[in-house]
This record gives structure tokens, C-alpha cells and sequence, in this order.
């Protein structure tokens, strides 16, 4: 029975209810948006595109963190995690796979844009592919080195969701700054996985878009809202790396698991917002969602995302 479970430390029943009751507004949300752009690509010939291709693909990512969220929140409502640790070790792979591949797209989204605005280089279907299967096959390699014993997957304070565990940070070593790096830890992990796959990422969107932005200043054209993907990335993504690297200096323990809660939360809300930038916000996308919902075509000036 539900009852004869204990809340987690921290929090009441209500608190519990709440966050269930957020997760699954968030992966409901976010499937159906992101559904409705996987379909909308699958069916709609004009969207089948090498641009289009890499939306599409973040569609995909995305739905998974969804996938995520909603099994997180059906623990919720239970207030317990039914599938024991090995369900906690592929529950924590599959979300950190999808959430990492979902910041890898948005990066090639920008830089394919920077391309197209800037340089006018056409993106073909061959580098299209070859990039999403290097991110993916990329983002893999990451979220496996945890089930390796590089890294570690655990409970979050609400212990009804899996994700990297950031508690074990081997606080021991850390007055040892040479052990710090050769040592199979948290904070080892740490580093270089947030190097490559939000650094990176971030200063590829970052100068991309001030590059296109200059570039539509200069025209007197502005097609989209250049400085938005990356305040989404920052908004969605930035405490939940904060609370990572603090938990490399510090115990993050100290922190309240409700404030330790937060950052999962948000991140878990990118899903719908790009649905909403990179979909239903791109014209000729958009256009292709209509198509898709009503068997109208509307005709759009062929700029975010043609084939090139």
C-alpha cells in the first residue's frame, strides 16, 4: 500500500503530489508538442529537409526526457520508486542520454543556422546525418561511463527519480588536487562531461547567434529572436549545472532537498519550450504543423531551416 511507504527527508505528502503533479504536466506537455513535430517531419514532404532533419532529431531527445518525466511522476503519485535499482540505473542512463543529446541539437541547430544566414553554405544530407548520429552516439558514450563506475546513477532528494548522483563527490580527495583527476569519481566524471556537453554547446549557440545577429542587424531582416535559444539553454539547463559543479567543491547535502529539486524541475521543462522555438516558432515549420493538423498549405518565404 501507498501508506506503508515513507515520505523522503524534506518533504511532506503535499510537496511530493506537487512535484509528481509538475513532472507530469511537463512530460505530457512536452510529448505532445514534440510528438506532434516528429509526425509533422514524418509526413509532411516539404519538412523533410537536412535543416528540418535536425529539429526533427531534437523532437526525439526531447520526447525522451519526456518519457522521463512522466515515469518520475507516476513514482510520485506513489510515493515510492517501484523498480528497484537496476530500474533506478537505466532510469538515471536513459534520462541523462536524451537530456545531453537534447543540448547537442540545439548546438548543431545553431550552428546550421549560422551557416545558412552567414555564410550561405548549403547543409547536405549527408553531413546532416553524420552529425546526428556522431551526437547521439556521443551522448551515449557519456551517460554509459556511470554504469561503468565512472560516475554514478542514484535516487533525486525526491526519491521517486533517477539522475548522475552528485552526493558523492569524495570529499576526502578534494584537498588532494592530483587525485582529483585520476580518481573514478563524481568529480573526475564532472569536468570533463560538463566541458563537452554544456561548454561547448553553449559557446557554439553563443557566438553562433551573435554572429546571425550582426548578420540581421546588417540587413535590417530579423527572422527569429536570436538571443532566446540561448537564454532557454541558460533558463533550463544552467541550475542544474550550478547545483553539479557546487556539488564538486562542496557537500551538497547541505542543501535543502526542495531546493535540490529545483533545478530537475526546470530542466524537465525544456521539452515543451523547444517545441514551441525550434517547431511551432519556425515559420516554415510551422507551416508544416498546419499542413500536417489541417490538409491546408500555406505558402512561406523558405528561410529557418531550408534545405540548403
Amino acid at each position: 500500500m501507498v501508506t506503508s511507504y515513507t515520505l523522503p527527508e524534506g518533504f511532506t505528502d503535499l510537496d511530493v503530489f506537487g512535484l509528481g503533479t509538475a513532472l507530469l504536466v511537463e512530460g505530457l506537455l512536452g510529448f505532445c508538442l514534440n510528438g506532434l513535430t516528429i509526425l509533422s517531419f514524418c509526413k509532411i514532404h516539404e519538412l523533410r529537409t537536412p535543416s528540418n532533419f535536425l529539429v526533427f532529431s531534437l523532437a526525439i531527445a526531447d520526447i525522451g526526457i519526456c518519457v522521463n518525466a512522466t515515469i518520475a511522476a507516476f513514482s510520485s503519485f506513489l510515493r515510492y520508486w517501484p523498480y528497484g535499482s537496476e530500474g533506478c540505473q537505466t532510469h538515471g542512463f536513459q534520462g541523462f542520454v536524451t537530456a545531453l543529446a537534447s543540448i547537442a541539437f540545439m548546438a548543431a541547430i545553431a550552428w546550421d543556422r549560422y551557416h545558412q544566414y552567414c555564410t550561405r553554405t548549403k547543409l547536405q544530407w549527408s553531413t546532416s546525418i553524420t552529425m546526428v548520429t556522431f551526437l547521439w552516439l556521443f551522448a551515449i558514450f557519456w551517460s554509459a561511463m556511470p554504469l561503468l563506475g565512472w560516475g554514478e546513477y542514484d535516487y533525486e532528494p525526491l526519491r521517486t527519480c533517477c539522475t548522475l548522483d552528485y552526493t558523492k563527490g569524495d570529499r576526502e580527495i578534494n584537498a588532494t588536487l592530483c587525485l582529483l583527476f585520476f580518481t573514478r569519481n563524481f568529480v573526475s566524471y564532472l569536468l570533463p562531461m560538463a566541458f563537452f556537453n554544456f561548454v561547448i554547446p553553449f559557446t557554439i549557440m553563443l557566438t553562433s547567434y551573435q554572429s546571425v545577429e550582426k548578420k540581421f542587424k546588417k540587413t535590417g531582416q530579423y527572422k527569429f529572436n536570436t538571443g532566446l535559444p540561448v537564454k532557454t539553454l541558460l533558463i533550463c539547463w544552467g541550475p542544474y549545472s550550478l547545483l553539479c559543479l557546487y556539488a564538486a567543491v562542496e557537500n551538497a547535502t547541505v542543501l535543502s532537498p526542495k531546493l535540490r529539486m529545483i533545478p530537475a524541475i526546470l530542466a524537465k521543462t525544456s521539452p515543451a519550450i523547444n517545441a514551441f522555438l525550434y517547431g511551432l516558432g519556425n515559420e516554415n515549420y510551422r507551416g508544416g504543423i498546419w499542413q500536417f493538423l489541417t490538409g491546408q498549405k500555406i505558402e512561406v518565404t523558405q528561410t529557418d531551416n531550408k534545405s540548403k
